[in-house]
């Protein structure tokens, strides 16, 4: 059973590309919370909802936003590389750059995740460790905020447009693979236009 952080799903398993951008909100609200925290936890030490709130945002990077990354790299950007449609090869460039942006994006996470827990630890982060952290949460929004533009309003109306209904429900089952879901109730092609 996949975990839920946050708001519901606004869309479906009938709309992949949907879910797709549903995540990019929840990767700018958790990012903006691991913001607020490092921003107003004063003298470094963590009160309850600070640490609940941290705890919270972590787990989201650390189990969900990989699931996100492997959506695209392993089932839309495939597809869209395949195609033949001279839109979808006109985009390639593009999709390079987001490969780029979803390796940089693991590594800022991974040095976020150390700091944060190491804060979580002790209760207490030294100064210089914040500013550690003030910078990578400030590299990742800045990368965030170009990617999920240029997925959003470019390569996702572009999959729309190019991918036919059987190839949007491969990529919903792939999807729902990786979360442990069974899509039989999503089995009519017709749903995935």
């Amino acid at each position: 059973m996949p975990v839920l952080i946050g708001k519901t799903i606004e869309s479906d398993y009938t709309n992949p590309l949907g879910l797709l951008s549903d995540c990019h909100r929840r990767i700018e609200r958790f990012l903006n919370l691991l913001f607020t925290v490092v921003s107003q936890a004063t003298e470094a030490k963590l009160r309850t909802e600070e640490r609940q709130a941290l705890a919270t945002a972590l787990r989201y990077f650390r189990e969900a936003a990989p699931k996100h990354t492997r959506d695209e790299e392993e089932s839309l950007f495939p597809r869209l590389r395949a195609s033949q449609n001279p839109q979808a090869q006109a985009a390639f460039s593009m999709l390079d750059t987001l490969h780029e942006d979803h390796e940089t994006a693991d590594i800022s996470h991974q040095q976020v995740e150390v700091l944060c827990l190491q804060w979580l630890s002790d209760d207490y982060l030294q100064e210089e460790s914040r500013n550690r952290l003030s910078q990578l949460l400030t590299g990742l929004k800045s990368i965030y905020e170009r990617h999920i533009a240029v997925e959003d309003t470019q390569i996702f109306p572009l999959a729309r447009k190019i991918l036919n209904a059987s190839q949007l429900q491969s990529i919903a089952s792939e999807m729902a693979s990786r979360r442990g879901i069974e899509l039989s109730a999503y089995a009519n092609p017709q749903n995935f236009s």
